[in-house]
């Protein structure tokens, strides 16, 4: 089969891209980096080198493939960054359209049932409103929990203040997942896209409570005493705005982690819980403890 990927080798398109590889399939990557184009095709894989905000590029890049699998890239120059997202989905369904596709997989997230209030996760529910609207489209949206990865960012909080937090809520459940896990649930959608209609799959790996972050973390770097500390919005934002992200994202994610303190968030992911994946948080904090020893 022939499969086009886009979100070039992040986290998740890269063990994508492979497993379907190792499968015998013909995949082509999309990414925006010329510099990449050597290593995707050190994989096997054939390089789309083009922007995602490129409609025309996009539809000669899906034309003739049985399954594309979307994502957004992350930006950090936006004004907008929910319209940003809601207008690369729209880009994704004209040039699904245009190329006649008839599957697709979709990297959401959980939460992406707000339209509103959920910070760049209500970008992603016009996205999936988008390609719902297409007919004759078959459409399978990953809702993958907070990612594992994303606590790497906390690595200079610990390192110069000594605490791991956020505005999540006090001793607050976090739904998270592997990307690797996300990766094979994305390529057994794929491999196999007896899915019609359009419909949800939502991926976690682990339930983990904010203050057992901070102990699981913390043993793995040598840092037992390590609290959670619980922060307000307003704190949230303006210690990204000192670490240099703009008010917009700063507002955005912070948006975000009121959903899950609210519970808004993970609604609809508890009226529909799925089997958890594989990988658990204590596994992923042996990563993290690499990469904060690294340096």
């Amino acid at each position: 089969m022939k499969y086009v990927i886009t979100g070039s080798l992040g986290h998740i398109s890269r063990p994508l891209a492979q497993t379907l590889l190792q499968n015998g399939h013909q995949v082509t990557i999309v990414s925006s980096n010329a510099d990449r184009a050597a290593q995707i095709t050190a994989l096997g894989a054939t390089a789309a080198i083009g922007s995602v905000e490129d409609v025309a590029f996009l539809t000669a890049t899906f034309t003739g493939a049985d399954v594309v699998y979307t994502m957004e890239p992350p930006t950090w120059t936006a004004t907008n960054w929910k319209q940003y997202i809601h207008n690369i989905g729209r880009n994704f369904a004209q040039a699904i359209t245009a190329a006649g596709v008839k599957k697709v997989v979709n990297l959401s997230s959980i939460g992406a049932h707000m339209p509103e209030g959920c910070g760049p996760v209500s970008g992603l529910y016009w996205v999936e409103s988008e390609l719902n609207a297409l007919a004759g489209v078959d459409v399978k949206h990953l809702r993958p929990g907070f990612f594992y990865y994303n606590m790497l960012a906390n690595i200079g909080m610990i390192k110069n203040m000594g605490i791991i937090g956020g505005n999540y809520g006090e001793n607050a459940t976090l739904v998270m997942a592997h990307t690797n896990d996300i990766a094979a649930a994305a390529a057994e959608e794929m491999s196999n896209p007896t899915f019609t209609g359009k419909s949800v799959r939502y991926i976690a790996s682990d339930e983990v409570a904010t203050q057992d972050i901070a102990r699981i973390l913390g043993a793995a770097i040598g840092r037992p005493e390590l609290p959670w500390v619980n922060f307000t919005d307003a704190d949230t934002i303006g210690g990204m705005v000192a670490a240099g992200l703009s008010h917009e994202v700063a507002s955005n994610y912070a948006e975000m982690g009121s959903a899950m303190a609210s519970g808004q968030m993970a609604a609809d992911y508890l009226a529909n819980k799925p089997q958890l994946s594989a990988t658990k948080f204590s596994q992923f904090a042996q990563e993290f403890a690499a990469i904060y020893n690294a340096g």
